[in-house]
């Protein structure tokens, strides 16, 4: 009895902390505080779990405990910030192969006598495990140099995708039907899948990484809360569908921040190779004005408003510290420092945020692309560090440009513009960028972070 009202009142006190500590992850300010609530409540959803259920042997739960843990701490304090995009989607994949392995377990375990809800459940969570496992696998390996940035298409591939989804749905029918034998169907289902997470993201460019880390995510919520119905766990159901739901609602602000749809960045493989494309710099180096650093100090020392864009060579460089020691020595010599932040710069959404973040630049001089626009045509410098397909003024005009109808940041309409760059190679959408053959643009060519360090002693 005791047990019957106690458990539901700790998932419900579970859900609230679920939901305060995803409110409170809304703003960088209380993030880390969001962190530890929705943890908190993780715990009490793990615990009263464990305590309504029958469970095999606690120390296999304990050891699982102390193994992830240590796992999870090592790469909390070893991974870098640049390289958290690719933490971000081995964590959806293995949120998705865990609710693979658990609806599959479930599936072996109440063996013939399976209700036709629960084996729906069962198909579903185990497709879009699947999907989001291999899927993320593809993603991390994308942002990690293991595989070629660039889409990979074949002939026919969305009618083969579409073809294994069909042939998903039509096996779960018959299995429940009984026109086919269900553990077969679930091996069927569980290959499928596999394959499918894999086609589903070989097609999608670098430049769209932080879509498909988004709507991974979603995926990888739907996928718990669809376990949750398997296991007839309301809180596993109510936190899978705040992660599916705010991923969803995540994923749609990134593609307005690209003025592209969603089916857009799925279907239309947009995309280069890390490198760029086919550009050369034999081709452009005569055509663009090329300055080193210690002649552009004046020109600093000037102004009276610096904007710096960073973008994914910022990253690139680890040079997001120096970047802040810029800030700060502008800052000594009266000069007013703000960052334009583009909501698809980088490789996953709020990448530069967190890099920027990390370097103990103040939330208040971080301004999105609706802020700071219309503060360029008033800003003697615009600093673009790495940043490339979201300055592209081709944008505004261009329709045979893939990056038509994008908003971007107005950089080009500063006084002056320096661009840091290693060469003058595009960026993922494989767009020659106009800025660098503006008037008013100057390149600084080479490391980011070396770049910027020349600034900064000259400056000082």
């Amino acid at each position: 009895m005791l047990q019957s009202v106690f458990i539901p009142v700790l998932y419900l006190v579970s859900a609230v902390l679920f939901i305060l500590g995803l409110r409170q992850l809304s703003h960088p300010r209380t993030a880390p505080k969001g962190n530890r609530t929705a943890a908190l409540a993780m715990l009490i959803a793990i615990v009263s779990t464990l305590l309504v259920k029958e469970v095999i042997s606690f120390h296999l739960v304990i050891a699982g405990v102390v193994v992830g843990g240590f796992i999870g701490a090592v790469a909390a304090r070893r991974v870098e910030m640049t390289a958290m995009p690719q933490l971000v989607a081995m964590f959806n994949g293995l949120g998705g192969g865990a609710s693979l392995l658990v609806a599959s377990a479930e599936f072996y375990r109440l063996g013939s006598q399976i209700p036709d809800f629960t084996f729906s459940a069962i198909a579903n969570s185990i497709f879009i495990g699947g999907i989001t496992f291999t899927g993320s696998l593809v993603a991390f390996s994308k942002l990690q140099g293991l595989m070629r940035g660039a889409p990979v298409t074949f002939s026919g591939q969305h009618v083969v995708n579409g073809a294994i989804t069909l042939s998903v749905i039509v096996l779960a029918i018959l299995a429940i039907q009984g026109s086919m034998e269900m553990p077969l169907v679930v091996l069927i289902i569980i290959g499928l899948s596999l394959l499918l997470g894999y086609l589903f993201v070989i097609p999608i460019g670098g430049a769209d990484m932080p879509v498909v880390i988004s709507l991974l995510n979603s995926f990888s919520g739907l996928a718990a809360a669809t376990t949750g119905f398997v296991l007839v766990n309301n809180s596993l159901i109510i936190s899978g569908s705040l992660v599916g739901a705010s991923g969803i609602i995540l994923t749609n602000i990134m593609c307005k921040g690209m003025n592209r749809t969603i089916w857009n960045v799925l279907f239309t493989a947009v995309g280069t190779d890390d490198d760029g494309g086919t550009v050369t710099e034999a081709d452009t180096y005569q055509a663009v004005k090329s300055y080193e650093p210690e002649d552009t100090v004046v020109i600093f020392e000037n102004a009276r408003q610096i904007i710096i864009v960073p973008g994914y060579g910022m990253a690139v460089a680890q040079a997001q510290q120096m970047v802040a020691e810029l800030g700060k020595v502008l800052e000594a010599k009266g000069v007013q420092v703000k960052y334009g932040i583009h909501p698809v710069a980088g490789r996953m959404p709020g990448h530069m945020n967190v890099l920027l973040a990390e370097a103990n630049v103040p939330y208040d001089k971080l301004f999105d692309l609706d802020d700071i626009n219309p503060e360029f045509e008033e800003t003697e410098v615009a600093l673009i560090i790495g940043a490339n397909d979201v300055v592209n003024p081709a944008a505004r005009y261009d329709t045979s440009s893939p990056l038509f109808g994008m908003p971007i940041l107005d950089v080009d309409k500063s006084q002056t513009v320096f661009v840091l760059k290693r060469s003058m190679n595009p960026g993922f959408a494989g767009v020659e960028n106009e800025l660098f053959f503006n008037d008013n643009t100057i390149m600084l060519f080479g490391d980011a972070k070396e770049t910027v360090s020349k600034l900064v002693s000259e400056l000082k």
